[in-house]
């Protein structure tokens, strides 16, 4: 069955950096989009990036352009997601997702499959 598996959420001090990882497992990694949300306390779930099957094509919420980048590793069936300049709003519960093999990878709906998520605590 499908797995996605995140780590590398923590705390840290408004301007730091992190690095989200997600391990995917039980599916052609490589023919499906992938992508980042996050949900803060009482806030709906947002995207945060997504990428497409290749890692050619990216996408951002306005919110982080500029300071994440998101990446895959189809030879290893891993996600990636560098955060930098973090800021106090950007704390919330981040997870890994599986998108479609066809159609638009920036759509939530189309995203059928989550990991557990990765705590991302920013302090000020």
């Amino acid at each position: 069955q499908v797995q996605l598996v995140e780590s590398g959420g923590g705390s840290v001090q408004a301007g730091g950096s992190l690095r989200l990882s997600c391990a995917a497992s039980g599916y052609t990694y490589s023919q499906h989009c992938m992508g980042w949300f996050r949900q803060a306390p009482g806030k709906e779930r947002e995207g945060v990036a997504q990428i497409n099957r290749g890692g050619a094509t990216t996408y951002y919420a306005d919110s982080v352009k500029g300071r994440f980048t998101i990446s895959r590793d189809n030879a290893k069936n891993m996600l990636y997601l560098q955060m930098n300049s973090l800021k106090p709003e950007d704390t919330a519960m981040y997870y890994c997702a599986r998108g479609p093999v066809l159609g638009d990878c920036q759509r939530q709906s189309a995203y059928s499959d989550w990991g557990q998520g990765a705590q991302v605590t920013v302090s000020s």
